[in-house]
């Protein structure tokens, strides 16, 4: 007997999303509560948000504001001008990057929405989208439920996890509508030079490239690194969007507030696809990010040093550990080789959090060549940090 279909017929799934389960950390989640129930102690590594609460001046704005009641009701399709406007000053102070406010900076419920409604507006069905691997799983995700096709760009420690464009077929580039790059990088933490993103501008010119370029974690920065913006380089605005976030920089992950700026065409058709599926922040959100954007950065250095500290321990001991590890100057993540004795960094990574409780993500998560790595985020506090390397370390030798 055939098996019974225990839905009606009509209670589907679109096609363009047979093939994909729930977010990797939603399934985590669950898993992690679990074992919580069963009074397992979890030390949280795995994701990428912010432990420490953003600036005084920050929280004191979005207070203030939120008690206006004239705050409450909708607010202007991508964030207020005055939001815009504060975008624009800073992307001029911090990178010598002019803006129009108007036409070439819009405000995003965090980066991810835009992220994933940039390629919903500009990719048809067949058309082809160069994505980096290992990479954030929204660039190759948002493509395939638009249709599109992707050509994936290894990241290989070789060459510092940026990417090589002379090994695309020049019948791919030529194709190609859209390519994704994201440095500081996640999960690798790598980073870009001006002089790579100058030969990445000039290879999408010749290519007749739409360049999305991810910038969340320009200002988690180490050891004096300063990371750029692709716009900095001469011609990049004549067909790049670059996102950014609010999310890292000030640690506000929970408020969802960002910004894609550069192209002001892309920027339209982006605008124009957002206001049929959404609306925008909270007027007080909006306020606080300009707070953010426009007050004192001096605290960011501070809490710099934080992740730096962080970022040696864990260094310290992977190597301890025998380990290959990538020491970053930039991000909030460090990028590690599994154990020799794995096959798999989902076997890797089960393993660690069954039998110490330290939760972390497997590189596998990120595409294929994420095989054989995983990623430790060092959102988590210093003293927590410290223990689950303890933990690490009493396991594994």
């Amino acid at each position: 007997m055939p098996p019974v279909d225990i839905f009606p017929p009509k209670i589907k799934p679109a096609d363009r999303i047979t093939a994909f389960t729930s977010y990797f950390f939603a399934s985590l989640d669950q898993k992690i509560s679990d074992l919580q129930e069963n009074d397992v102690d979890v030390i949280r590594l795995d994701k990428g948000s912010p432990d420490m609460p953003p600036a005084d001046f920050i929280i004191e704005t979005l207070i203030k504001a939120a008690q206006n009641p004239n705050k409450h009701g909708y607010t202007t399709y991508g964030g207020t001008q005055t939001f815009r406007q504060a975008v624009a000053t800073y992307y001029h102070n911090r990178f010598g990057v002019k803006l129009d406010p108007i036409t070439e900076i819009l405000g995003l419920i965090g980066a991810k929405e835009g992220i994933f409604n940039l390629t919903q507006s500009l990719i048809n069905p067949g058309d082809i989208v160069l994505a980096p691997d290992p990479g954030y799983p929204v660039y190759k995700n948002s493509a395939l439920i638009a249709g599109g096709h992707i050509f994936t760009i290894p990241l290989i420690a070789q060459n510092h996890f940026l990417p090589d464009l002379q090994i695309i077929p020049d019948e791919i580039a030529d194709s190609a509508k859209l390519l994704w790059l994201n440095y500081p990088n996640n999960p690798t933490g790598a980073v870009a030079t001006l002089d790579f993103l100058t030969c990445v501008v000039e290879y999408a010119h010749k290519h007749n490239l739409i360049i999305a370029y991810d910038a969340p974690y320009t200002e988690v920065c180490y050891d004096g690194f300063r990371a750029p913006s692709i716009l900095q380089i001469p011609r990049a605005k004549d067909i790049t969007i670059e996102f950014n976030s609010l999310s890292k920089t000030y640690n506000m992950a929970g408020w969802r507030l960002a910004m894609a700026v550069g192209n002001p065409q892309i920027i339209q058709y982006l605008h124009v696809y957002k206001s049929q599926v959404d609306s925008s922040c909270f007027d007080a959100i909006l306020e606080a990010g300009v707070s953010a954007l426009t007050g004192n950065q001096n605290w960011i250095e501070s809490r710099n040093l934080i992740y730096q500290h962080r970022r040696d321990i864990v260094v310290k001991t992977l190597k301890r550990a025998g380990l290959w590890v990538y020491q970053p100057v930039a991000t909030i993540y460090i990028w590690a080789h599994i154990p020799n004795d794995y096959s798999t960094s989902v076997e890797f990574c089960a393993n660690l959090l069954n039998a110490t409780g330290v939760s972390v993500v497997p590189g596998s998560l990120y595409g294929e060549y994420g095989e054989g790595f995983f990623r430790i985020s060092l959102s988590t506090s210093t003293e927590r940090i410290e223990e689950a390397m303890q933990r690490f370390i009493n396991w594994y030798i």
